[in-house]
């Protein structure tokens, strides 16, 4: 069995915590990881979401991502490409998965990183369509907040967040969203018109 990354380098007999049975390569490090004993170990662990907020907690691990990271690489039981997942940790790297015969394929230094996030038992959810949705839409709701914070600053942006979860608690929010939606056209009707005035609108 050769190495995905190395080409000509053969995989040797290792084992990781947990005593799951693995493929290792001598020159680059990495790890595959057969299907079958790794789902025979995850189905007696916790299973754990990965979230962004997880991804950007701080370990004590000193990870860096492989020189071989970026490497397409072939399956060493079925010769099939791997398929390729982003893992958007402090510093990303990909994960890799046979679509065939569904072993895994870890570079150096990421299932000890997984581990100590507690995702090494989840890693069939970093290639799945629905959370990677989902992960894009908290990133974007992230992004959003900490864009409010960085124009209106955190105590007067706070007040807004505040107020936005009454109104949607509250029954009759939408009045309360309606009135500050037509305040904002208004204000931004008078500028336009201000700037007609001015001889700045199609300058």
């Amino acid at each position: 069995m050769e190495c995905p990354k190395c080409r000509n380098a053969v995989l040797l007999d290792s084992q990781l915590p947990g005593k799951i049975p693995v493929k290792r390569c001598s020159e680059c490090k990495g790890t595959w990881v057969s299907n079958k004993p790794y789902r025979e170990w995850r189905h007696q662990q916790a299973q754990k979401s990965a979230t962004p907020a997880l991804l950007e907690t701080k370990t004590d691990v000193g990870f860096t991502p492989s020189p071989v990271d970026s490497r397409a690489g072939l399956c060493p039981e079925c010769s099939r490409y791997l398929s390729r997942a982003k893992v958007k940790y402090k510093q990303p790297f990909f994960l890799e998965r046979c679509q065939e015969c569904e072993g895994f394929w870890c570079d150096e230094g990421e299932w000890e990183l997984l581990s100590t996030l507690g995702l090494s038992s989840s890693l069939e959810q970093f290639f799945d369509r629905q959370w990677q949705m989902q992960m894009r839409e908290q990133e974007y709701v992230a992004s959003e907040r900490q864009t409010l914070i960085d124009k209106l600053g955190e105590e007067f942006a706070s007040e807004i967040f505040s107020l936005s979860d009454r109104l949607l608690k509250h029954p009759n929010g939408d009045y309360g969203l309606a009135y500050l939606m037509r305040k904002t056209v208004n204000k931004m009707d008078v500028k336009e018109v201000q700037k007609f005035k001015d001889g700045q609108l199609y300058q």
